[in-house]
């Protein structure tokens, strides 16, 4: 079990730590190489120096690529060695909770019913999974639903009763994806910083759903040094920033911050939209204002973020809704603010408490490394990329579609119909457990009756992109390009849509518009190194030498398994 205790600070300047980020970054440094040689590549500054904001990033070596989806992470911070230790311990977050998820031996599978039986008295109580889809069903029928399905249970710290329960936890991450993981100097340090980021992605998924109006932070009161050292380094280079206060009755106090430089907008940078939560107003504030560095790319490099907990705006006209809302002191934002953090973590997790939410902390720990690490998690907690129409039952028929054997699929299916009469989601899963048994004749038939079934474009559009995945299994392309056009109509911020498209159009010979598709995917996520290759690929038959062997390139830097990329290149380079 986890043990919580005194925790004081002995860093305040930019952020509030137990050590100096000087002392992090020689003792995690030391550590990888002694014990887990293979993770770490190297840390390197990536800003340009134009608004004097560091920006670091850490390189993942060969045995983090081989459990990690990402390539590199990035750093924020006031300082350098701020910015460093950032990313350090960014890369030892997710190394930490892949690696924790890829053994099995840190689960134990079991029903809802046959964990309640194994610990009598010691399983979360099945009223904070019911919470975390904000759903009206009895006890009774959510048990029958989990009972579907053997979860991987492990124990977790309820840490405002500071009790261990033991919990479902892959229904967590089924909800939450990586959401609430967390790195730092101690297990007090770790937890209050992961339970900030959910407080952060709560309350800024609820704005952005609403579009309600909030208050404004006035400038003039952010007379913190190193605060004021920040806004004045954007302020210099003529960059606008506006600061938000998105607490919405918190514990914690968050920060937004929308910044802009009209001078290279839209030519060479993006409107920045990102926010902060931490223990105080100000440090919330410098977590805002350091994440809009790390975005940005100094507002000149014409780099594309990936947006996460908050919308991307394309237009100055999207965001005048932020300019609205009466002008506050940031001291009147709330604050939990103490010498220890633990003191910090107590009020936070109270604070929560006192609102109905539980907070939630695992120890995801690496055995070899042991740098602290953790999965956190607020049952009813929301993100922006999850869809509000939710229930127990879209969760557990996606698990069943996606990982049960094919009996226990029907027939898991057929509760749900019992229970969920009627319900939009049943066509759509049916579909995809089709489309996974080889039969996407079928699938695509579910997809097509499941379109018109779903509350919201999103959906809609995610029911007509399955339809032209399954055509394509049987390269009905033309019908692919038709479908896909729909789903692009409907919504327009999934990569998938564009590069699945771009595929059907490279298939049909028409390689310039598959190249604006593969362009428009980068557009949304500048990390996908097959859409790099595949944007070569057109450039290649385009008769565009130059510009292919630029894209496969850098295809290649970020993943060098891609071997058709590397093939292609290598036909280039010898012609």
């Amino acid at each position: 079990m986890i043990e919580l205790g005194n925790c004081p600070k002995s860093f305040t300047t930019d952020q509030d730590k137990a050590c100096s980020p000087v002392e992090t970054v020689a003792r995690v440094k030391a550590a990888l190489a002694e014990k887990c040689s293979g993770v770490l590549a190297r840390t390197d500054r990536v800003d340009t120096g134009r608004l004097g904001i560091p920006v670091f990033v850490s390189e993942c070596g060969p045995e983090a690529r081989e459990v990690m989806p990402t390539r590199k992470q990035m750093g924020k911070g006031a300082s350098p060695e701020q910015a460093e230790a950032s990313a350090l311990m960014e890369l030892v977050e997710r190394f930490s909770y892949f690696s924790f998820w890829a053994d099995p031996e840190n689960f134990t599978e079991l029903t809802w019913s046959e964990a309640q039986a194994r610990w009598p008295g010691r399983v979360m109580d099945v009223g904070q999974v019911i919470r975390s889809v904000g759903e009206n069903i009895g006890p009774d029928k959510a048990v029958r639903l989990l009972d579907l399905i053997r979860w991987r249970f492990h124990p977790a710290l309820n840490v405002a009763a500071g009790r261990e329960e033991y919990v479902p936890l892959d229904w967590f991450k089924k909800l939450n994806e990586f959401n609430g993981s967390s790195a730092g100097n101690t297990f007090e340090e770790s937890i209050a910083q992961g339970a900030c980021e959910l407080v952060e992605r709560h309350v800024c998924a609820l704005i952005d759903r609403s579009r309600q109006v909030t208050p404004t932070i006035d400038p003039a009161t952010c007379g913190d040094p190193v605060l004021r050292r920040l806004l004045d380094c954007f302020a210099r280079n003529g960059v606008t920033i506006i600061l938000k206060d998105f607490s919405l009755g918190y514990p914690v106090p968050t920060v937004a911050a929308v910044a802009w430089d009209r001078k290279t907008f839209p030519a060479l940078s993006e409107i920045v939209f990102t926010a902060g939560t931490a223990a105080s107003p100000v440090k919330a504030a410098i977590r805002a204002v350091t994440e809009v560095a790390q975005l940005a790319g100094d507002f000149e490099t014409s780099r594309v973020y990936e947006a996460s907990g908050l919308p991307k705006f394309t237009e100055l006209d999207q965001i005048e809704w932020l300019k609205r809302g009466g002008v506050v002191p940031l001291d009147s934002l709330p604050t939990v603010e103490d010498g220890d953090i633990y003191n910090e973590l107590t009020a936070l997790a109270r604070g929560l408490a006192d609102k109905g939410d539980t907070l939630y902390a695992v120890d995801t720990r690496h055995p070899e490394l042991m740098v602290t690490a953790n999965y956190n998690f607020v049952p009813g907690f929301d993100f922006r990329e999850r869809t509000p129409h939710r229930s127990i039952g879209l969760f557990v028929g996606r698990i069943l579609a996606e990982d049960a054997d094919f009996d226990e699929a029907l027939e898991g299916l057929d509760v749900l119909e019992e229970i969920y009469p009627g319900a939009y989601f049943l066509p759509f899963f049916r579909g995809l457990l089709a489309l996974r048994m080889g039969d996407p004749l079928y699938a695509a038939a579910c997809f097509e009756e499941s379109v018109d079934l779903q509350p919201a474009d999103a959906e809609r559009g995610l029911a007509v992109f399955y339809q032209a995945y399954a055509l394509s299994q049987m390269e009905a392309w033309e019908e692919t390009v038709e479908l896909l056009d729909r789903a692009v109509s409907l919504d327009r911020e999934c990569r998938e849509f564009f590069n699945l498209r771009g595929v059907a159009h490279f298939k049909g010979g028409r390689y310039e518009l598959a190249a604006e598709d593969f362009k428009a995917s980068l557009d949304i996520d500048s990390g996908s190194p097959h859409d790099l290759a595949n944007l070569g690929l057109c450039h290649k038959f385009l008769g565009n030498r130059q510009e292919a062997e630029d894209y496969l390139r850098a295809a290649l830097d970020m993943d060098p398994s891609l071997e058709y990329a590397r093939d292609h290149l290598s036909e280039l380079m010898e012609s």
